[in-house]
C-alpha cells in the first residue's frame, strides 16, 4: 500500500513522516526528488539555465533555488513552465523510488509531497493523509525555518491548494498544531489502522 502524505508549507510533513518511520514505514519525499532532478548534469537544470540564465545559478554550477523561487512565485506563467519541465521528471523518479521501497519489508510506503493533489501524484497512492495546521502557524513556522519574508511564504501558500480544498480531498487527517506527543498518538492510531487493513 502506498500512502500519500501531504500538507501545506510549514505543516510538519517531514516530522510526521519520520514518526511513521519509527513505526516501520518506508518513505520517499517528493521535495528530495525535486532537488535530484535539478542537480548538475540533469536535463531539467540545463533547461532552467537556458530559460533564466546565470541569475538562477550558483558559482559552483548548482541551482540557486531561492533565486528561482523568487521569480516563479511572482509570475504564474514562469511557474507553469517550470512545472512542465520538472513535474514529469519528478513523477518518473518517484516511481523508481517507490518500486525500490516496495521491495523492502515495510508494511506500507509513504509518498511525502507538498503538491500531492496539485501535481497529480495522488494518482500514485491508495490513501491520502493531510497534515493540517492553521495558516498563522504555517506562516510563522516557515519564516523561522527558511528565513524568508512573510510575503514570500504567502506567495507559496497562494500556489498551493487552500487548507479547505486539501482537507476535502483527505482520507485521513493529522492535526499537527499541538505538541509532538499529540502528533505521535495520531500517527500510531493511523499506523494501526493501515496494518489492520493490510493484515500486517
Amino acid at each position: 500500500m502506498i500512502i500519500g502524505l501531504t500538507g501545506g508549507i510549514g505543516s510538519g510533513k517531514s516530522t510526521v513522516a519520520r514518526a511513521f518511520e519509527t513505526l516501520g514505514a518506508a518513505w520517499v519525499d517528493a521535495d528530495d526528488v525535486a532537488r535530484e532532478v535539478v542537480l548538475p548534469g540533469e536535463p531539467a537544470l540545463l533547461a532552467i539555465k537556458n530559460r533564466f540564465g546565470d541569475q538562477v545559478m550558483h558559482q559552483d554550477g548548482k541551482l540557486n533555488r531561492a533565486a528561482l523561487r523568487d521569480i516563479v512565485f511572482k509570475d504564474p506563467e514562469q511557474r507553469q513552465w517550470l512545472e512542465s519541465v520538472t513535474h514529469p521528471r519528478i513523477r518518473e523518479r518517484l516511481l523508481q523510488h517507490l518500486e525500490r521501497l516496495k521491495a523492502q519489508d515495510a508494511p506500507y510506503v509513504l509518498l511525502v509531497s507538498p503538491l500531492l493533489f496539485e501535481s497529480g501524484q495522488s494518482a500514485l497512492v491508495n490513501r491520502a493523509v493531510v497534515v493540517d495546521v492553521p495558516k498563522a502557524l504555517q506562516l510563522s513556522r516557515t519564516q523561522q525555518r527558511d528565513g524568508v519574508s512573510e510575503s514570500q511564504v504567502r506567495a507559496i501558500l497562494a500556489a498551493q491548494l487552500t487548507r479547505e480544498q486539501r482537507l476535502a480531498k483527505a482520507d485521513d487527517v493529522i492535526d499537527n498544531s499541538g505538541d509532538h506527543a499529540s502528533m505521535m498518538v495520531q500517527v500510531a492510531q493511523l499506523d494501526e489502522c493501515y496494518r489492520q487493513q493490510l493484515n500486517y
